[in-house]
């Protein structure tokens, strides 16, 4: 009997804090939804996604079945149909938009119709993504980086046009925990990338020619402010970050203030109050009106029409989608009378994307986005914070003083929110974010934006140039505000690539204490802290191979990592050293270095790890090395990695990684002190993984074409 009591007191407690909980409950619906998405991304093969669904199908069944009819059997039932429905739409999205890929590298002769072109001056490029028109050899969707001197007038959407290109399939993370971006081209139905070589001929020009409304408007900025800052300005108006130098960018991400350049909840909610505060003083002036309408409700229309039009202008990307949906429905709460900002509205928006590109819950922008306003509200909501910072009697001075310490405390639950997920994909984040943002928040929402806005107006009249020379003052302060925040000592807190794991728990802590308002809460606390150290205190690699084996990093002896070869691109330096957690900065080069032996074909190092030394030997050349010293060198060395495919005399006494080894695994993460080996390609059936190729037949190169130039 004391079992059975201590079960029916169990089963009470539970009811009681359920039903204290009732308000937040439905908050759980988008989460439960989402897992069952992560549980697709995490989760194999088609027998597994099976198993899953069916048993959230299970959990449901037996949950309903139950009697009594109380509140706990509901949400499990409620639960295990929203983790279901999580894993089915996922797999169906995929399916959907199935499409063939590119099986190998290929210059081919393409002609295709234009469906978005991007100009990006800072790197010189323009980047244009075709429909292959005639081409049942090649996959449905191209991307290609035209030069600015091989882009001619007429590319525009709807054109058609013809060019020679090297094609190339979406690759896959280089190494683990690198971007996949052979996951995220499935999804946008993106079966190659290139590079194209002028001439470029246009077929059939673009029914209108002219630019669309969103490039003329980023043009007509940069032409009023030069550089970064004419960048940064059109990003604010239009969403396009093509004219903001690489330096400039790297600033602001490690600043904290990357997420002023990308169009989101900050942007679209400035430009939804300007229309609304406009609209309601210019109908105010007429004393009819006002008596005779709501005001109000006539200003939310014009604010959801500012929202809509601003989303449509700057490319209507799912961030920006995401927060004009959040907009519209607080300007509906609004006119309702009802309380705006809740966690029921951002739940209610997470869903709903959810619900369309299911995808998108895999991607930082989703995490981050909501991951910031999750935590804004939830502490605004908090009794307590509602308490110290709500209107009173007081001073000018204090009032001050108390809205300084409300953005201070809101930017440091902002970090505290944001940096894990900074960590996890991006392996850095700006530590001194919270406090950089005090400053440029208010100085974009409140000076650039509206002298930027100003300016466009009274370029109407062709008297904007005074006011375009504020904005460019502001947005310089601005930039200047991001390289002394990213320059001081300490500015990036740097993490090699975190388990899976690790962020799992962080997340579920997180969410359990932002969601709850009972004391139960604090239990979040356990699971936040013990992935957050389980992230800090999991060693670096000792040594990454991409997965083409032409490129590695390893630790040396100094603790210092070395790259193989010393002509490594940019974005290898900086995808090695994010994954190593060091800075791109401090990479040195093996050849370089005192402890390694290496010669224009080869390098062979020793390092010290655990409790023995390793040999590594690598090839740093397409060049052949006599078979007998390969033979030799592979039987001395512990691991052997190389980009081709090495004799099978070639034994190392741990390791062989070469062309063959490589196709399988894809890129390696090893830890010597525990023998520990991550790959990228951990089997699996995702559709990125294996999918429908095409290929188009080989065309001898003749005289009049151009050489192929490496993407």
């Amino acid at each position: 009997m004391g079992a059975r009591a201590a079960l029916h007191h169990g089963i009470a407690r539970t009811e009681d804090w359920l039903e204290a909980e009732r308000e937040q409950l439905v908050l759980w619906l988008p989460v439960m939804l989402g897992a069952g998405i992560a549980a697709w991304f995490l989760l194999p093969d088609a027998p597994r996604w099976i198993g899953f669904i069916l048993g959230g199908v299970a959990l449901t069944m037996v949950a309903v079945a139950l009697p009594g009819g109380s509140r706990a059997p509901r949400v499990v039932a409620i639960a295990g149909f929203a983790l279901a429905a999580g894993c089915a739409l996922i797999w169906w999205r995929s399916e959907r938009v199935a499409a063939p890929v590119l099986a190998r590298p290929a210059v081919v002769l393409v002609t295709g119709r234009v469906e978005r072109v991007e100009e990006l001056p800072a790197r010189d490029m323009v980047r244009v993504t075709l429909a292959p028109v005639g081409h049942a050899d090649l996959p449905p969707r191209l991307r290609i980086n035209l030069t600015t001197a091989d882009a001619v007038a007429g590319i525009a959407r709807g054109a058609v046009i013809r060019l020679r290109t090297r094609l190339m399939p979406p690759p896959t993370a280089a190494v683990p925990g690198a971007y996949d971006f052979a996951r995220v081209a499935w999804f946008a139905r993106l079966g190659a990338t290139g590079k194209g070589f002028g001439p470029v001929e246009i077929v059939t020009a673009a029914a209108a020619p002219s630019a669309d409304l969103r490039t003329r408007l980023s043009n007509h900025i940069q032409s009023r402010i030069a550089g970064s800052g004419g960048g940064i300005a059109s990003a604010l108006a239009t969403g396009d970050q093509g004219a903001i130098a690489e330096e400039d960018s790297e600033a602001m991400r490690r600043s904290g203030l990357a997420h002023l350049l990308s169009v989101s909840g900050l942007h679209v909610t400035a430009v939804t109050a300007a229309a609304m505060l406009l609209v309601l003083r210019l109908l105010a002036l007429s004393p009819t009106l006002a008596l005779r309408w709501r005001l109000p409700l006539v200003a939310a229309g014009a604010g959801a029409l500012a929202a809509v039009g601003y989303t449509l202008l700057t490319g209507a990307e799912v961030p920006t989608i995401r927060s004009c949906a959040a907009a519209l429905l607080v300007l509906l709460a609004l006119s309702l009378g009802r309380e705006a900002i809740t966690l029921r509205l951002v739940a209610a928006g997470a869903f709903v994307v959810l619900l369309l590109w299911p995808e998108a819950l895999a991607g930082p922008s989703f995490q981050l986005s909501f991951a910031a306003v999750t935590a804004i509200v939830a502490l605004h909501e908090s009794p307590r914070v509602r308490g110290w910072f709500k209107p009173r009697e007081e001073g000018r001075g204090r009032r001050l003083l108390r809205g300084l310490c409300s953005l201070l405390l809101t930017g440091v639950a902002v970090e505290l929110a944001l940096m894990p997920i900074g960590l996890f994909h991006f392996h850095k984040a700006g530590v001194y974010g919270a406090l950089a943002n005090i400053v440029a928040i208010p100085l974009t929402t409140f000076v650039i934006m509206p002298l930027e806005a100003l300016a466009l107006a009274l370029d109407l009249a062709g008297i904007g140039a005074p006011v375009w020379w504020l904005t460019a003052q502001a947005l310089d302060l601005l930039l200047w505000l991001a390289h002394t925040t990213a320059s001081a000592p300490g500015a990036v807190a740097a993490l090699p690539a975190m388990p899976g794991g690790a962020y799992a728990l962080i997340a579920v802590g997180g969410l359990w204490a932002a969601l709850w308002r009972t004391r139960v809460r604090w239990a979040g606390a356990a699971p936040f802290a013990i992935g957050l150290a389980w992230a800090l205190l999991t060693p670096p690699p000792d040594l990454l191979v991409t997965g083409d084996g032409r490129h590695l990093a390893i630790r040396m002896t100094s603790g210092e990592m070395a790259l193989l070869r010393d002509r490594a691109g940019d974005y290898t330096r900086s995808m090695l050293g994010e994954n190593s957690g060091a800075e791109e900065a401090q990479l040195a080069l093996l050849s370089e270095l005192p402890g390694a032996r290496c010669s224009p074909d080869l390098c062979l190092v020793e390092v010290m790890a655990g409790a023995r030394r390793w040999r590594i030997l690598a090839t740093r050349s397409g060049y052949l090395v006599p078979w007998r010293e390969m033979i030799a060198a592979c039987g001395s060395a512990d691991v052997v990695v190389s980009e081709r495919r090495l004799p099978p005399g070639c034994t190392p006494r741990w390791l062989k990684l070469d062309r063959d080894t490589l196709a399988k695994t894809g890129g390696l993460a090893i830890t010597f002190a525990d023998a520990r080996v991550r790959t990228v390609r951990r089997g699996g059936s995702h559709p990125w993984l294996d999918p429908l190729t095409v290929q188009p037949p080989f065309t001898a190169p003749d005289s009049e074409r151009r050489p192929p130039v490496d993407q």
